[in-house]
């Protein structure tokens, strides 16, 4: 049995390789076709960055790439080296954070320049790693972060949750005023000042003395949350309609926030009056409670949006020529309603 000879390596395709990748992923978790063209390159090629703190720099040296940082030059001047370098050996670009934009619009011009573009190197884009759905919310708490920290903004490192709370009902109140305009661009605007709200509230938290959280508590908070009562997604429960949905919410609900005295506790008293009354006239309902609701109006023949909107218009302008507010009448007799419940309930009990 002869031995067979062993088997003559292949030197590595001249080619120039921008590497890309993302901030929000961890660094060192990146995609084997990286991996694979990194140590590859590393054996008879360059892996070149111009970031000297380049997060992925620890990484790369643990797993034997060596890396060459170099010296600050013009885009321009970049793009031409690492095309000629690219031409007799592997080139791989680590680009920053930012996916080194200006190189890549000097690499095309410097294509487009080229006396010979056909002794040009082939240059591929291969992503090292991709952003997740939802990603860029790392980014805002990021900036969050900084804007609240040492050498930030110094209205942002002021603010507390009390400070806050008049822009956290603006906010939503204009989310509102986009849901009915129809503008979508509108629309995401709007939602992304509500989220900053919770964010820098969550900001804010984290630095009580006593009790902080974090944004990824609140997060995981609701995941928990949405989990638990949606058992019908996430378990066994069967739900077939939206109905049954509600009631499994409301029941689980229920065991969540212990024993309550009445149907009406927990109903935040700070919310809009009309949305106020809705909320303890719904409550009393579902619980079977029979409390009649004082009415000295009579109800329009025909009941649908518009006749019931066409009534609360009416009230209101009785009570501004009566130089009463609507909105304070209401919340009022809201309050009387909900006494009436629990006194009702009492009752029942007694």
């Amino acid at each position: 049995m002869t031995a067979s000879s062993p088997t003559p390596s292949v030197a590595p395709e001249p080619r120039l390789i921008l590497l890309s990748g993302t901030h929000r992923v961890a660094p060192g978790l990146l995609s084997w076709p990286a991996w694979s063209v990194l140590r590859g390159t590393a054996a008879g090629g360059q892996v070149l960055t111009a970031e000297p703190a380049h997060p992925q720099l620890p990484y790369l040296r643990e797993a034997g790439v060596d890396v060459t940082v170099v010296g600050a030059e013009p885009a321009p001047a970049l793009a031409r080296r690492l095309l000629k370098d690219a031409r007799t050996a592997p080139v791989v670009w680590l680009s920053a954070s930012d996916g080194d934009p200006e190189l890549g619009a000097a690499l095309g011009q410097a294509v487009l320049d080229a006396d010979d573009p056909a002794a040009l190197p082939a240059v591929e884009v291969l992503p090292a790693s991709w952003d997740l759905p939802g990603a860029r919310l790392l980014d805002l708490v990021a900036v969050m972060d900084r804007l609240r920290s040492p050498g930030g903004c110094p209205w942002d490192a002021k603010q507390t949750h009390e400070s806050l709370v008049r822009y956290l009902v603006e906010e939503a109140y204009e989310l509102v005023d986009a849901i009915d305009s129809g503008d979508r661009s509108h629309l995401r605007e709007e939602l992304g000042d509500v989220l900053l709200q919770v964010v820098f509230h969550a900001r804010v938290a984290e630095e009580d003395p006593d009790d902080p959280f974090t944004i990824d508590d609140v997060a995981g908070g609701i995941v928990d949350k949405l989990t638990h009562r949606h058992p019908h997604v996430f378990g066994d429960v069967v739900a077939e309609t939206a109905e049954h949905v509600e009631r499994n919410w409301e029941e689980l609900k229920a065991v969540e926030k212990g024993e309550r005295e009445s149907v009406v506790d927990g109903i935040p008293l700070g919310q809009p009056a009309l949305s106020l009354a809705g909320k303890i006239i719904s409550r009393q309902r579902r619980a079977g409670l029979d409390v009649p609701v004082p009415s000295t109006v009579a109800a329009p023949a025909e009941v649908d949006a518009d006749a019931i909107g066409d009534l609360l218009l009416a009230v209101t302008d009785l009570a501004s020529r009566h130089g009463v507010d609507a909105e304070t009448a209401l919340r009022a007799a809201a309050l009387r309603q909900r006494d009436r419940v629990v006194e009702a309930e009492r009752a029942t009990k007694g």
